[in-house]
């Protein structure tokens, strides 16, 4: 299984369904999905902290890595992206059945954050700014894996790097 997190628009979705299209067998697991269900009583999360939007984050990411592992148990590779941030990312892979597991942290700077989100449609950032989100990735989040600083990097570039680390990609 492969676990890719970063902060939004860093590439997340886009290295996701690449590395999912170069394995012969694989699942692409978007946990953005999961929280896009809740039609009424979603609550965001914000800088203050709030209770309900960080049991709605870990419920999210309870669903996908549940997916993850009935993907994985169904003989496919599955690739799960989210955003999971700070101790989260230690209590996510906590939560993963599937080995081996190989998680990946894209870690663009922060400018090229700003500049991938302004170019695209959606807007990942309301109440957070991408310097926000950085520096809570590079000073809260505990270095599990591989990180990546794909500010230079394609998408396929970032792919290759990911399957140079994992060996020969998956089981």
């Amino acid at each position: 299984m492969f676990l890719i997190t970063g902060i939004p628009a860093s590439g997340k979705s886009t290295v996701a369904r690449e590395l999912a299209g170069r394995l012969p067998r694989s699942a692409h697991v978007n946990g953005d999905v999961f929280r896009r269900m809740v039609v009424n009583g979603r609550t965001e999360m914000s800088p203050e902290g709030d209770a309900e939007a960080l049991r709605q984050l870990r419920l999210r990411h309870e669903i996908a890595v549940a997916t993850a592992d009935a993907y994985a148990t169904a003989g496919f590779v599955p690739v799960l992206q989210d955003v999971i941030l700070g101790d989260e990312l230690a209590r996510t892979i906590s939560m993963i059945r599937t080995r081996p597991l190989h998680v990946v942290v894209l870690a663009p700077s922060a400018r090229a954050v700003a500049e991938r989100e302004a170019a695209r449609p959606k807007t990942a950032y309301g109440v957070w700014t991408p310097e926000e989100l950085d520096r809570s990735l590079r000073q809260g989040t505990p270095r599990f894996g591989l990180w990546l600083d794909t500010t230079e990097l394609t998408p396929a570039e970032t792919v290759d790097e990911i399957l140079r680390h994992a060996g020969s990609g998956a089981e």
